[in-house]
C-alpha cells in the first residue's frame, strides 16, 4: 500500500466510498445528502492542510484522509484528520496506515497535538484503531449525534499529544 497526495483525478474513485459512508450516516457528522461536487470542495482542503489516498499496488484507491489544522489563530497548533476507508477493503490495515501517516505529518508539520473532535461512540472500530495509537477520549458531548439505527448517542472529543 502506497500514501500519496491525492489529485482532482482521485476523486471519481473517492466518491463511491464517500458517498456510501455518509449516506449510511452512521459515523460521520456529514450531511447524509451531500452532492457530489460539494462533497469534493468539503473533502479537498487548500494547503498547508492535505488530502491523501492509500492506494494498492495497481493505483486502485482504498481509502482517503483529510488533514487539516483543528482551529485558527492560537490554537492552530492543534492538527485533526478525517479518514474514509473503502469499506470493500475494511479490516485490512488502511485506516491505520491512513492514521499513523496523518499523526506523523502532523508532527513534522510542528503541530503540538491531534484532537478528533467527533468520533461516533458506536463506531467501536474507529474508537478503539484511535486508542491503539496513543489518543484518549477526553470528552464525551452526550446525545450529540443522531445514529439511524441506535438513536442518540455521544460524540467524542480524542486527543493525542505530539
Amino acid at each position: 500500500m502506497l500514501i500519496r497526495e491525492a489529485t482532482t483525478e482521485d476523486w471519481p474513485a473517492i466518491w463511491p466510498f464517500f458517498h456510501e459512508i455518509i449516506a449510511a450516516g452512521e459515523t460521520l457528522t456529514y450531511p447524509t445528502d451531500l452532492g457530489k461536487e460539494e462533497a469534493q470542495g468539503w473533502w479537498y482542503v487548500a494547503a498547508p492542510n492535505r488530502v491523501v489516498v492509500a492506494v494498492d499496488e495497481a493505483g486502485a484507491v482504498l481509502g482517503t484522509a483529510k488533514m487539516n489544522r483543528n482551529h485558527m489563530g492560537n490554537g492552530s497548533h492543534v492538527a485533526s484528520a478525517t479518514y474514509m476507508v473503502d469499506p470493500a477493503h475494511s479490516g485490512k490495515g488502511v485506516g491505520r496506515a491512513l492514521c499513523t501517516y496523518s499523526v506523523e505529518w502532523a508532527r513534522t508539520s510542528g503541530f503540538r497535538a491531534m484532537q478528533f473532535n467527533a468520533v461516533v461512540e458506536t463506531n467501536t472500530r474507529a474508537v478503539k484503531l484511535y486508542e491503539s495509537l496513543g489518543f484518549e477520549v477526553i470528552g464525551t458531548l452526550p446525545e450529540g449525534f443522531n445514529h439511524p439505527a441506535e438513536g442518540y448517542v455521544g460524540l467524542h472529543i480524542m486527543h493525542k499529544a505530539l
